[in-house]
């Protein structure tokens, strides 16, 4: 799954990197933290350009009675969400990208223990998680807009790690991805497979981050095991 993840880079850096032309975010920290119930940035296209905004990560489709139903659907597996209810339409209509310049896991020990791990692109470059989103209106007219991550199985980077990995994007597929005159889903198949391991790495962090409350620079420095 994808639980955890990091986007330290300025909101003019994201806007060159994913060619954003418009945007109504007027300012973004960096976060060391990122963490499912928040709100995070996204981008998608308009039919014309691409744009950044904010999604509430735990997607609650359009059906739900209870919005509350976003935090069981933080991730949707890639493979199956075409057929999936909460995902079907989303897979169709509403594909996001979703920034970001690392994620964690958490490995398991030689003793049960769990040890975060930090991964990251070789050149510490920010990539792009493959994401859905929905709009939902509570019965007062009011809405949510709200996104989840697509995952895969893990690359042989991951595998030691984590039995899934978050979907990467290569730049060259983000715009098929948030493509929106595309609608059917064997289009996008091939963008499943797990990113190349090659241009990745890995190392561990400090437990701390095991907390939604730490969100510092300390959380991404590598440590001593």
């Amino acid at each position: 799954m994808c639980g955890r993840y990091t986007l330290t880079v300025s909101l003019e850096e994201m806007m060159l990197r994913f060619m954003i032309g418009h945007t109504n975010v007027p300012y973004h920290r960096p976060q060391y933290n990122v963490a499912p119930g928040q709100l995070v940035l996204a981008i998608i296209n308009d039919g014309e350009q691409n744009r950044l905004g904010e999604l509430k990560w735990g997607l609650v489709p359009p059906w739900a009675d209870d919005p509350k139903i976003g935090s069981k659907m933080l991730n949707a597996r890639a493979e199956s969400a075409a057929d999936k209810p909460a995902f079907r339409e989303a897979v169709r209509r509403k594909r996001c990208l979703i920034p970001a310049d690392s994620f964690y896991e958490w490995k398991t020990r030689q003793d049960g223990t769990k040890q975060p791990m930090r991964i990251v692109m070789r050149d510490r470059q920010p990539f792009a998680m493959a994401g859905l989103y929905e709009t939902w209106v509570a019965a007062d007219g009011s809405k949510l807009s709200t996104c989840t991550v697509l995952t895969t199985s893990p690359n042989e980077l991951m595998e030691p790690i984590h039995n899934r990995m978050p979907v990467l994007l290569r730049p060259e597929d983000e715009p098929l991805w948030l493509d929106r005159k595309v609608s059917d889903p064997a289009r996008l198949q091939h963008l499943f497979q797990p990113f190349d391991e090659s241009l990745m790495d890995a190392y561990p962090v400090s437990a701390s981050v095991g907390s939604v409350r730490n969100d510092f620079a300390e959380l991404i420095e590598p440590i001593e095991t």
